[in-house]
């Protein structure tokens, strides 16, 4: 981790300029692909998170091209206070801006032109660190970037606040094992003695152990019956004479009370005695006892407090958010949760009981589509013992399809059946996200057609096939609204920038299915069309400009007429790429252009 050397009171950063090294940290994954998602939906440089602590700034996870120096965190609020909601800072040109050395030589030059960081807070409003974009160029942000620049910090804050909540139930369990080892300890230094009891006559004899153990010399105990129930706290005498009884009735085959019983000083010792009836008489009653008692006042001490312990980490560990459970795979392929948290409730919609004897109920809720990669993926992690992660969907009676994510780690038991101690997380909100992400990056957002660049991949994977086909056609149509400089002129953008919506609506209409469309940039556009010679091809334009023609556009009830030029070529197996098809298709449609324009052109070289 890079510490910063910058401090923030009262939202003022001052700054000893040291260069950073900047290494990549090794963050988890949530905060990583947040961080490249943050990069790539802004489109900047540089991504970056740091959390705060009593010695400045940390980088935790990072994505894009290194600054020479971490940035000051001039989200952060004042010291000691606590945000009602998220800070976002941006500085469109740091050159400018005197907290990044703006005006002294060689200072602002050392970091990006552009700075835009937003706060990373817990659910109490607590400052946790910083979501950070930076960007060579100057620019800035609306309403809308700001607002979803402070929805992924919201996430990755999520995402430290689990990580800590972990952290805490690590240590929590630790805890818990070293409870455990203070159980043994005490069992192993119990004390332990006999006794020999002769039932007609009430004599009892007790060995030198029994007397130590309560703080007696070898003398200093009597052996009547009497003197020995005196002895017993009151208030479990009639239970240890019952169960005493009912041994001597030949009721049960042994003794065995956990009573209490004073010792010398008076105090009470927590004693378990076991005994059972060596010699009876001829009728069937009881003559002769013997037994033992032992000390268990430490091993009773010991397991109240590890009760409490069990119940602190349940507690914990149900109020995390998501499952945190076992999973145990046994060597004949039956698999269960011996223990689930009641994260379970939320995660699957069962109850930590339905789980815990067979998996089968959870299996039934993962869906059809990743059941195969579920289970595939369990059994790889068994027999590498490497760490189980896997993101998949299920289909739950309630919330109906979500995504999960889980990561375990596996060991094996010594009846061969391997045993995962693990979390499970709803990512639905994120995969949400990435998949919005994935639409803007390949989907043009004034017109809904795939972008140049989607465009372009997917001619290109055409020029592939008719290359492997060697028989296959294919047509290239390039689009150009006329006069569309003066359409905006008169009628202003907004305007025209519903006569590109409508044309490109126009275009979707005579689609096929395989035909590959999109907007290349300003009033132009361009058709694939798959297996489609050239006479076709003339045919599908002119069907264009006749369902333009025949659809104007309105603004209010005033019709707005436009006409498109198109210029017509045919994908080549020669071609190096599709760019020599699409230029083209643009010198055909050019000469179109200047032909008068609402023309059909071929390209004729």
């Amino acid at each position: 981790m890079v510490a910063s050397t910058f401090s923030v009171e009262d939202d003022m950063v001052s700054a000893s300029l040291a260069p950073s090294n900047l290494a990549v940290p090794a963050a988890d994954p949530h905060c990583q692909t947040l961080t490249r998602l943050a990069r790539t939906h802004f489109n900047v440089d540089t991504a970056l998170v740091t959390v705060s602590d009593a010695h400045g700034q940390r980088l935790h996870a990072f994505h894009g091209l290194a600054p020479d120096l971490l940035p000051p965190n001039l989200s952060a609020p004042s010291l000691h206070a606590v945000s009602p909601r998220a800070k976002v800072v941006v500085v469109s040109d740091t050159a400018d801006d005197e907290r990044f050395g703006g005006g002294r030589s060689g200072s602002a030059a050392r970091l990006p032109r552009f700075y835009a960081s937003c706060e990373l807070t817990d659910d109490d409003g607590r400052h946790l660190g910083a979501l950070t974009l930076l960007d060579k160029l100057p620019r800035t942000l609306d309403d809308t970037q700001r607002n979803f620049l402070r929805e992924l910090a919201g996430l990755i804050a999520h995402g430290l606040e689990r990580d800590r909540s972990l952290a805490t139930l690590r240590q929590r369990v630790e805890e818990l094992e070293a409870s455990g080892e203070l159980m043994s300890l005490a069992l192993a230094g119990s004390e332990t003695g006999t006794w020999d009891r002769n039932v007609l006559t009430g004599k009892i004899d007790y060995s030198a152990a029994w007397k130590s153990m309560l703080g007696y010399a070898e003398h200093e105990v009597g052996n009547r019956i009497e003197d020995a129930y005196l002895r017993v706290h009151p208030d479990d005498l009639a239970y240890v004479q019952a169960t005493m009884r009912s041994h001597f009735d030949n009721k049960t085959d042994s003794y065995m009370v956990e009573h209490r019983i004073r010792c010398k000083d008076g105090s009470y010792k927590w004693i378990c005695s076991r005994g059972k009836v060596v010699k009876r008489g001829s009728a069937g009653h009881a003559l002769r006892m013997v037994g033992t008692s032992t000390d268990i006042t430490a091993l009773r001490e010991t397991t109240a407090q590890l009760h409490q312990s069990i119940e602190m980490v349940t507690n914990l560990t149900n109020e995390v958010p998501g499952m945190v459970f076992q999973y145990r795979l046994m060597s004949d392929g039956v698999a269960s949760f011996p223990y689930a948290s009641d994260g379970i409730r939320d995660i699957y919609e069962l109850t930590p009981q339905q789980a815990a004897t067979s998996a089968h109920t959870i299996d039934a809720l993962i869906d059809a589509r990743d059941l195969g990669a579920y289970r595939e993926s369990l059994q790889a992690s068994a027999a590498s013992l490497l760490p189980w992660h896997l993101e998949y969907r299920v289909q739950l009676p309630q919330q109906g399809l979500r995504w999960r994510q889980g990561d375990a780690q596996p060991r094996r038991l010594d009846d061969g059946s391997t045993l995962w101690h693990g979390f499970i997380t709803d990512v639905t909100d994120r995969k949400r996200i990435e998949a919005e992400l994935q639409e803007l990056a390949t989907v043009d957002f004034l017109t809904q057609l795939p972008n140049r660049r989607h465009f372009m991949v997917q001619s290109e994977a055409e020029l592939a096939r008719i290359r492997r086909a060697g028989s296959s056609v294919a047509a290239v149509l390039m689009f150009d609204l006329d006069h569309f400089k003066a359409l905006n002129d008169r009628w202003g953008h907004a305007v025209g920038d519903r006569a590109l919506s409508h044309f490109a609506a126009l275009l979707r209409a005579e689609v096929r299915p395989g035909d590959i469309v999109g907007r290349l940039g300003g009033e132009e556009f361009a058709m694939v069309l798959p297996n489609t010679g050239t006479d076709a091809a003339i045919t599908r334009a002119a069907r264009v400009q006749q369902r333009i023609s025949r659809t104007p556009m309105l603004h209010g009830d005033e019709p707005i007429p436009m006409t498109v030029s198109i210029g017509i070529d045919m994908i080549r197996t020669s071609d190096v790429g599709v760019d020599q098809s699409l230029y083209r298709g643009d010198t055909a449609l050019y000469r179109a252009k200047e032909r008068g324009r609402n023309r059909i052109e071929i390209y004729s070289g």
